[in-house]
């Protein structure tokens, strides 16, 4: 029988419960002093480094309960693949990252509760049960088998002489004891499946926790088989053409190909739009590059209806944008829904200020598509680890880098530190450039490319770390399955697993870039130079 649902008492208190956002950080970090007050002392509460991370990662899972518009409660989840054992012991470091939940799975089946804390003086609100109701609501919507826990066995210190921790939960249980914490979570539906030693530090459970479980009854199992995507990237060969609708029958060309082969994902060249100056007599580099600027619009209009079209997600290289007068490279990446993200670069080579007169973001995010999480970084911004770490922590599977490279030194800078990217974070990267030459578009009359999808060093993938690659310099389009249950299966118990072993308590360092659309650059005005050199990445 169902249990009834518990009456409002008159006059009862009215919680609200809201997801967390990056303002509420000061007041969570407070409002866990004074919930813990004895594990503040051990350094072993949130920190913001803890609560950002959590923000970053999973902003879904993150929630706090107001009363009055104050902040009296929070909770913290994740979501982990537990294996066929889901039950086996653990420990609440070994289970969230060391707390900073980077061990977060979107592909996995649990959402593991790592934190529930109310202010001492709102206690009897029913501000957890507020908390407790949004996770299951949570649970559901996201279509999980269960959430696991593990509570601290709160009053247990009391009763340590007379009970094993065991003895102890299973009082408990019975309603013999009541525990401030596990009487609360029997309450709310859980059930007690075991207790973990070794749990977390905490005197007042003597490192002991209940493992609790609550089974979600509306679960429905996920289509069997490995989870695979097709990947297809183009090769691009920059002509002469006469109008805008040539170049787009170009363009629509390859993506219908594409669509042909089922691919889920199509990605383009950085920068292959350059192709439209070459309807014009010679211009400046700063003057061309504005000329292609106006383009945008179709530009946008082209690549977002080719994804709606044929049902994929398009990658739509980049493409200079102009915003408030400064002028960005940026990557349009649209969705089958019609759905246009923009990915600006964020690093800009020496050439780049110094012949078009470019500026760097600074806005990344992780892109939800219906196939895969995936992250844009155009070219340059590969060459450096942090951005692909930033993606990776925030769950990226795959990386697809448009690059434009005019000699072969070029692109291996970019092809040997996009494959390091790829087995230091054990992610798949894709990489598309042009080749082909416009001899009268100053600064892009050579290129070199050779399209390419890496994989990380491992057993489980290729013996070279490529999946795939095409012939350097001719026109193509490299077409590739990726098994991201595999790449899961790697990260947890490969030969080596980088993201488990991090030694965070010595790299963790802050990131400032921002989670939204493309944002003006905060340093000075980028110059204008006219003396040229290359395009070099």
């Amino acid at each position: 029988m169902a249990a009834k649902a518990r009456p409002e008492k008159e006059g009862a208190t009215r919680v609200r419960v809201r997801e967390a956002t990056r303002n509420d950080v000061d007041a969570l970090i407070e409002l866990n002093r004074v919930c813990y007050p004895q594990m503040a002392q051990e350094q072993v509460v949130w920190g913001r480094s803890h609560i950002l991370s959590h923000l970053r990662v999973f902003p879904q899972g993150q929630f706090v309960a107001e009363v009055g518009g104050k902040i009296v409660g929070a909770c913290s989840s994740l979501i982990v693949n537990l294996g066929p054992d889901p039950l086996r012991p653990h420990t609440w470091a070994g289970i969230t990252d060391s707390g900073y939940f980077t061990n977060h799975d979107p592909g996995g089946d649990t959402l593991y509760g790592a934190d529930v804390y109310v202010h001492p003086e709102a206690r009897g609100q029913r501000v957890g049960a507020a908390l407790y109701a949004a996770r299951r609501r949570l649970c559901k919507k996201l279509n999980l088998r269960r959430i696991l826990a593990g509570g601290r066995l709160w009053n247990y210190g009391e009763y340590a002489d007379r009970y094993s921790p065991e003895e102890y939960a299973r009082q408990v249980e019975a309603g013999a004891i009541r525990d401030l914490v596990l009487s609360f979570q029997l309450r709310e539906g859980f059930v007690l499946k075991g207790v973990v030693p070794h749990y977390l530090r905490d005197p007042r459970s003597h490192n002991h926790a209940s493992l609790i479980e609550w089974i979600n009854p509306s679960y429905r199992p996920k289509p069997g088989g490995s989870r695979k995507v097709r990947v297809a990237c183009v090769q691009y060969q920059l002509r002469k053409i006469k109008s805008f609708q040539e170049f787009a029958n170009q363009v629509g060309y390859f993506v219908d190909i594409a669509a042909d082969y089922k691919s889920d994902f199509v990605l383009l060249p950085e920068l292959f739009t350059i192709q439209l100056l070459s309807q014009t007599g010679a211009l400046s580099p700063q003057e061309g590059m504005r000329r292609l600027a106006a383009y945008t619009p179709k530009i946008v209009n082209l690549v977002r209806d080719l994804a709606k079209k044929y049902g994929l997600t398009l990658i739509g290289g980049s493409h200079p944008v102009m915003e408030k007068k400064r002028l960005y490279n940026v990557s349009f990446i649209c969705l089958p829904d019609g759905t246009v993200l923009q990915q600006p670069k964020l690093h800009v080579t020496p050439n780049e200020r110094r012949w078009w007169g470019i500026a760097g973001g600074n806005s990344l995010q992780v892109i939800e598509t219906p196939k895969a999480r995936i992250g844009v970084l155009i070219c340059y911004d590969a060459e450096f680890p942090e951005p692909v770490r930033y993606l990776a922590e925030q769950g990226m599977e795959i990386l697809f880098v448009p690059f434009c490279t005019d000699n072969r030194q070029a692109y291996l800078r970019v092809r040997h530190c996009c494959h390091a990217r790829a087995i230091e974070n054990q992610i798949y990267v894709a990489l598309a450039g042009n080749v082909g030459n416009l001899p009268d578009v100053t600064n892009m009359d050579i290129n070199f490319a050779q399209a390419a999808v890496l994989t990380p060093s491992d057993f489980a993938f290729a013996r070279d770390g490529v999946a795939a690659e095409a012939d350097s310099n001719e026109e193509t389009i490299l077409v590739c399955d990726l098994d991201l249950d595999v790449l899961h299966g790697a990260r947890e118990s490969g030969t080596v697993t980088p993201r488990l072993d991090l030694r965070k308590d010595l790299f963790v360092g802050g990131m400032r870039v921002e989670a939204g659309p493309l944002q003006a650059a905060s340093n000075d005005e980028a110059p204008l130079g006219d003396q040229p050199d290359g395009l070099e990445d």
